[in-house]
């Protein structure tokens, strides 16, 4: 069983307690993060940590470790359980407390690191694509945040499951915003969309590697939100996400988009990720 990381030490993890008075455990009151790892090395780590500081500050709380600490004690972790690809997760809650609404002071934040084995993307998805239905985005205010109240995720993407589809693409007053548990993009005449980075849409560190590549080999990009009808009638529709990285999208609410095949812009936009990811960019 691999080791984890809890509250400064390293164990195994069904030794791993957390109080049942944990405000992640009683309220959601926490955020987190997903970090992949290739080759032992892990993948955007500095944007992760950026992110990760966002959040905390989003829900104001206290990071219980500095940049140069959580970059430490991951890629110990990593060591510790075997390097090769993993997925590393990290969650920091507000800490143990008496069940109450408002902020407890003086606590001590309960923070969390585990790894487990990052599995190849499909072969499936490259060269055929994967499916996805439209729904309402019936998700918090504060998109933004990668907070760790994730049950309207978790029925969004149920619902795209039940449906035999990979991911729920989500709809707010008219408007594409992202997957349940991705960024999306939409290609319109050659040109690439993506929504703006606010509160409705979690700022991807997947999507900022797509942004940077489209940027650098003169793929038109738009950081600007599409209607759902764009939507349906669009050439191809992707989404993105730091275990998945880019997948094409081919089916949608059952019918096909664009050709019904992975498009070649897509196939650009794939090899040039590739290509970044052989870089070992940290």
């Amino acid at each position: 069983m691999n080791d984890v990381y809890l509250n400064g030490e390293f164990l195994a993890a069904d030794q791993a307690k957390v109080s049942v008075f944990d405000r992640g455990f009683l309220l959601g009151d926490g955020v987190y993060e997903v970090i992949p790892v290739y080759a032992g090395k892990c993948f955007q780590l500095s944007g992760h940590l950026i992110r990760l500081q966002a959040s905390l500050d989003g829900v104001r709380m206290q990071n219980p470790h500095s940049q140069d600490e959580w970059k430490t004690l991951i890629e110990q972790l990593i060591e510790r359980n075997g390097g090769g690809d993993q997925s590393v997760y990290l969650q920091v809650t507000r800490g143990v407390a008496p069940r109450d609404h408002v902020f407890p002071k003086n606590v001590t934040p309960t923070a969390f690191v585990m790894s487990s084995p990052l599995a190849p993307v499909p072969e499936s998805y490259k060269t055929q694509g994967a499916a996805a239905i439209i729904l309402a985005d019936i998700r918090w205010q504060h998109c933004n945040i990668k907070a760790i109240t994730l049950l309207p995720n978790s029925l969004l993407k149920q619902q795209a499951l039940e449906a035999g589809a990979l991911e729920a693409l989500l709809i707010r007053d008219g408007y594409l915003t992202e997957g349940a548990a991705s960024n999306a993009y939409v290609v319109i005449d050659g040109t690439i969309y993506t929504a703006p980075k606010d509160e409705k849409v979690l700022p991807g560190i997947t999507r900022e590697v797509v942004i940077e590549i489209a940027q650098k080999n003169n793929m038109p990009l738009l950081e600007q939100a599409v209607t759902e009808q764009q939507l349906k009638h669009a050439d191809e529709i992707w989404i993105s996400s730091s275990t998945k990285e880019v997948v094409p999208i081919t089916t949608l609410d059952n019918k096909p988009v664009g050709k019904g095949i992975p498009g070649a812009i897509w196939q650009k936009m794939d090899a040039l990720y590739q290509q970044y990811k052989q870089k070992g960019a940290t």
